[in-house]
């Protein structure tokens, strides 16, 4: 198959205007594959050659203004159209196109719970080829009619409102001009709800048998995407640019969600059906608020090549932190204000912004705006869809904003959507834009900014002087920085406990140390309201205050960078292990802040504890997270804070070590003091006793039996892959490996499964296995599960340096799929580092 190159999409943009797609599916000829039906209104600037692109299970006819063209001419993925005459053109396709299982192209699923199916379509970047004939680039926008033909039970939802006619074919209404990548459709028996708001249709929709689930939160889901909505609007002069506003949570989704204008996919994990955390919900209203700013940011402002993707995304995180934390100050329908809504910077410090920080110190980063020429092809422009283009993105808006206030930064966006609406737009024109709106030189901020990769570090230097002390502060790195320095003392009311100062704006690079009266305070915090993107060390006096202190301190966005200050501190081999771990098992039983919590706990557990200690470190590694998870949950016995106990109850059962515990609570179907065991905990529980050998094949059947649904299947998957046998694992890597059979959401369950920390000795022969097996697979099934097996079936817990050298052997392999490829260079780097902290 032929990917797109940024050349061959500049060329056929000069030659071609594309008017109108008329588009028609026919899902009911079978359960592999549709009938697509297209016809294309052009216009060819000039005389000359192009080409359209389909991927049909059979291309039954093509014609080109009324005259047959040979289907046999089709060249993988792309059909010539050959001397065609400058003027109006009309290309019709009629073709049998493949359903996926791997969440690529138009998804078909099969709900276990009820036998009840449904198809979506994910088109990002290049899959709009699997469902119909395009011209597939974001810059040939168009308008698209879509017309489908279902099975008379089902719903049909698209980009425009979609009108029955009651013999199962729905059309929808013509969109605005869009680009091929954003066409969505997703059909089935959905349960929906519906409201109107600001006088459009609303509707939220996801399978049956999650429908007690989902009505169970439509208010709060409701809530949050009216308050967005209306946000949106006071802060965007455009009005929202569509007819209506659907979200459908659909299974086996890849991402977590996708902006298609209209109507929004989401993965229907977001429906939840057990017990979840304020954050879980806090992000799941994120998501929200990200997908909706990508109507203007993305939808109605398109790039215009693959190399400005960090302009839609970059821009769509960002508004979806601030405008979520506007939206839900003082609480949201149906929850108490301490519920989740605190404040959203915190996860991004503490989560997402780790993602960036991590992805930016591998040999695969790059610049948040990469040059035009690093992203020659679709295959590479899919690779950027990482932690730089996401939260490192939008910790350079978020520092943008700091530096040239917000009120120029809106203004700017507003002239960009004014310029540019239903239209393409690029890097250059949205400095431009923001230029526009301020005297400050955005420009060279944007080359400084943008044009650059790594963390910067900032480190302080306090010393004494007569009356006062002064603050200078080392800088590694070239970007200018504006960030406020704390200055916190010791509370002599509450020991343990510290109180602010005073916090100094500083732009980095100082012009001179800073002085100030007093005496210098106990902890010196740079960036402690964290809206620059760097690394931040503390000097030696704050560094002991924190060790003592840190969860005295008051605001949690300071608390998340101190904690990530020290995970970077382990990371870069200057801080041992066990220290963070001390600190954690010190702090975060009094922490208050869920997200910080449960950061920290993730870090302690999945890097440090699996991966950065060695074999003979790790069981007094769990013991020290089980014994801070009973901390925490004596402190939450009077079920004062729910979310913090579960989250307390999830990380024990994944540390536990000894099955006594865990087996009880599963018999009794609680936790004593609670939670009741929910289908989430209860795979939770049967996945650790599997890995422990606790449990077998009966207890499996008997949990599935318990629990048929898709998420059941998933789990019982995970738990057979995790068993301690040989015969387990080799049934787990043929299903993997030896066929293509299991679904993506199957596959991502099963690769899970497989490689346990306790079980090395097991698994050891497939270390070596992995690498020629992923290339095959790669090679097999496409980008989707080679990420998926990159990231999941990955022996990331075989930190040795045979590993490392099978690895890098592998990446010598030529004909590497590049989406396993980067997967590859991104783990062997963390595997690296691993080795490093170790001998640290």
């Amino acid at each position: 198959m032929s990917v797109l190159t940024r050349d061959e999409a500049q060329t056929r943009a000069q030659q071609i205007d594309v008017h109108h797609y008329a588009i028609e599916l026919d899902l009911t000829t079978g359960d592999d594959t549709f009938d697509s039906r297209t016809v294309i209104r052009f216009t060819a600037r000039t005389a000359g050659d192009t080409f359209v692109e389909l991927k049909p299970a059979e291309l039954r006819s093509l014609t080109l203004d009324g005259h047959p063209l040979d289907p046999a001419a089709l060249d993988g993925n792309r059909y010539p159209l050959t001397g065609l005459t400058e003027g109006a053109h009309e290309l019709r396709a009629d073709a049998a196109m493949r359903y996926s299982r791997t969440g690529e192209g138009m998804h078909r699923f099969t709900d276990p719970s009820d036998g009840e199916t449904y198809v979506y379509t994910q088109l990002f970047m290049e899959d709009v080829q699997r469902v119909f004939a395009a011209f597939d680039q974001p810059d040939l926008k168009a308008v698209f009619d879509v017309a489908v033909t279902a099975p008379g039970d089902w719903t049909v939802l698209g980009n425009g409102i979609a009108t029955p006619d009651g013999t199962g074919r729905w059309t929808c209404a013509p969109t605005p001009p869009i680009s091929t990548y954003l066409v969505a459709v997703a059909a089935g028996p959905w349960h929906s709800v519906r409201v109107d708001h600001a006088g459009l249709p609303f509707g939220l929709h996801v399978r049956r048998s999650l429908a007690a689930h989902l009505d169970a939160d439509a208010d709060e889901l409701l809530d949050v995407t009216r308050r967005c909505f209306d946000r949106y609007h006071e802060k965007f002069e455009e009005p929202y640019p569509f007819d209506s506003y659907d979200q459908a949570f659909v299974p086996e989704f890849n991402a977590g969600a996708m902006e298609n204008p209209g109507l929004v996919t989401f993965r229907d994990e977001f429906v939840f059906r057990s017990a979840v955390t304020g954050t879980q919900r806090q992000t799941r209203a994120m998501v929200i608020a990200h997908e909706m700013a990508h109507m203007w940011f993305g939808d109605l402002v398109t790039l215009r090549w693959w190399d400005d993707i960090w302009l839609n995304e970059s821009f769509a995180e960002y508004m979806g932190y601030q405008t979520l934390g506007e939206v839900t100050a003082g609480g949201t329908a149906g929850t108490s204000p301490g519920d989740w809504c605190t404040d959203p910077w915190v996860e991004f410090g503490v989560s997402r912004k780790s993602w960036g920080y991590e992805a930016d110190q591998r040999p695969s980063t790059h610049p948040v705006a990469p040059d035009p020429e690093a992203v020659p092809d679709t295959a590479s422009a899919m690779l950027n869809f990482d932690g730089i283009s996401y939260a490192k993105g939008a910790s350079a808006l978020r520092q943008l904003v700091a530096w040239m206030g917000e009120k120029d930064f809106l203004a700017g966006i507003n002239t960009h959507f004014a310029r540019h609406k239903f239209a393409n737009a690029t890097l250059a024109d949205f400095i431009d834009s923001l230029a526009a709106a301020t005297d400050r030189d955005v420009h060279a901020w944007a080359d400084r900014w943008l044009r650059t990769t790594g963390v910067d570090t900032l480190t302080p230097t306090v010393t004494h002087t007569d009356g006062g002390w002064t603050l200078g502060i080392t800088h590694d790195g070239s970007r200018p920085h504006r960030i406020g320095a704390g200055a916190y003392d010791r509370d002599p009311v509450e020991p343990g406990t510290l109180v602010l100062r005073e916090r100094i704006d500083l732009d980095v690079p100082l012009d001179a140390p800073v002085t100030r009266p007093g005496r210098r305070p106990a902890l010196v915090l740079l960036n402690d309201t964290d809206t620059t993107y760097a690394k931040v060390r503390l000097d030696t006096e704050s560094w002991a205050t924190v060790l003592a202190s840190l969860s005295g301190i008051p605001d949690p966005l300071t608390r998340a960078v101190v904690w990530n200050a020290a995970r970077d501190m382990v990371r870069d081999g200057e801080l041992a292990p066990t220290t963070y771990l001390e600190a954690a098992r010190a702090h975060l039983p009094r922490e208050t802040d869920l997200a910080v919590v449960q950061g920290v706990l993730a870090f302690a557990a999945g890097q440090i504890a699996d991966r950065y200690l060695p074999a003979e470190q790790r069981p007094a590694a769990l013991a020290l997270l089980t014994d801070t998870c009973r901390a925490l949950l004596r402190r939450t016995e009077d079920g004062s804070d729910p979310g913090l106990r579960l989250a307390a109850v999830r990380h024990f059962v994944d540390a536990a070590t000894q099955p006594h515990s865990l087996q009880e609570w599963l018999n009794d179907g609680n936790v004593p003091g609670g939670p009741e065991l929910d289908p989430e905990l209860r795979w939770r529980i049967l996945t650790r006793l599997s890995v422990l050998g606790a449990a077998g094949e009966k207890e499996i059947a008997a949990e599935l039996e318990r629990d048929p649904s898709a998420t059941g299947r998933e789990g019982a998957a995970r738990c057979r892959a995790a068993q301690p046998t040989a015969e387990a694992k080799a049934a787990a890597w043929s299903a993997l490996f030896g066929s293509d059979d299991l679904s993506n959401y199957l596959f991502n369950a099963t690769a899970q499964g497989f490689w346990q920390p306790e079980q090395a000795s097991l698994t050891r022969e497939y270390v070596a296995r992995f690498y020629p097996d992923a290339v095959a697979l790669a090679a097999r099934r496409g980008p989707a599960i080679a990420e998926a097996a990159g990231r999941l079936a990955f022996p990331s817990h075989a930190v040795d340096n045979e590993s490392l050298r099978l690895g890098r052997t592998c990446l010598e392999t030529d004909d590497l799929l590049p989406a396993l490829r980067r997967k590859l260079t991104d783990q062997l780097d963390d595997l690296a580092r691993a080795l490093r902290v170790r001998g640290a």
